[in-house]
């Protein structure tokens, strides 16, 4: 099984221009994303796909392989979908490039149920939420699924609603366990096939509504296999973000 790794990065971002190369200990941001997702032991190749020769050129620079896309992509989804065409590889990772942090170990884990479920089109990652502000906040996507780990729902807003426990939503309770909720982590595997007919499908009520892609899989009918990490890892989406990955990796 010929499994491939794409991380879409764009250099425009309207709380953080430039981030895929922003300087992290010596390395761009991107680099350190690309190296990471290299040594997971399931995947085969790492590709960038990104629209910016800015970006394509220190990743040719370091030694990693970059591809062109169109300019006119509104998602990272779509982006992902174009090299996809291009490759003749069975299982598509989406990594995403603002996770400098990200954990070989969890890539291998959504991979997993990919290698072990021939029938199985898509995977992502869900990690314990451990704070009332996690679980209130709608910049923390939320997911609850079914006893065998298949997704129910996504949402920005806290789910499950814990009807006749507010007076528990508090640190303690999520921190022990008491009140069990997860978080999306957003790292998607997909069958190659099934990822190109994703993004032919037209943007759905849930989707638009909540704007979180993975519910155009559920509203059509399909399965998303969500497993659970222990890993954590920091998203960058401003600048405060990326002094939080350089006090990590200074500690």
């Amino acid at each position: 099984m010929k499994i491939t790794a794409i991380i879409p990065a764009r250099y425009g971002s309207t709380r953080f221009e430039g981030k895929a190369l922003a300087d992290i200990l010596g390395k761009p941001m991107i680099q350190h994303v690309y190296e990471r997702t290299l040594r997971a032991p399931h995947v085969s190749e790492v590709v960038v796909a990104t629209d910016d020769e800015r970006i394509a050129t220190v990743v040719r620079g370091f030694g990693g392989r970059a591809e062109m896309t169109s300019t006119s992509h509104e998602t990272g989804t779509d982006r992902l979908a174009e090299v996809a065409g291009r490759l003749d590889s069975d299982v598509i990772v989406n990594v995403q490039g603002d996770e400098p942090l990200i954990e070989p170990a969890m890539i291998n884990e959504a991979i997993e149920p990919l290698v072990k479920e021939p029938a199985l089109l898509m995977s992502t990652l869900k990690s314990r939420i451990k704070t009332l502000h996690d679980f209130l906040s709608p910049n923390v996507v939320k997911v609850v699924t079914d006893w065998e780990g298949y997704a129910l729902y996504f949402s920005r807003s806290p789910l499950p609603n814990f009807r006749d426990k507010w007076n528990d939503l508090k640190d303690d309770a999520f921190a022990s366990g008491r009140l069990l909720c997860y978080k999306h982590v957003g790292l998607y595997v997909y069958r190659r096939e099934f990822l190109l007919q994703f993004a032919q499908m037209s943007p759905t009520y849930l989707e638009l509504a909540e704007k979180l892609e993975q519910l155009r899989v559920l509203e059509n009918g399909f399965r998303i296999k969500v497993v659970e990490t222990s890993h954590e890892s920091i998203g960058v989406d401003t600048p405060g973000d990326l002094d939080a990955v350089l006090a990590r990796l200074r500690t």
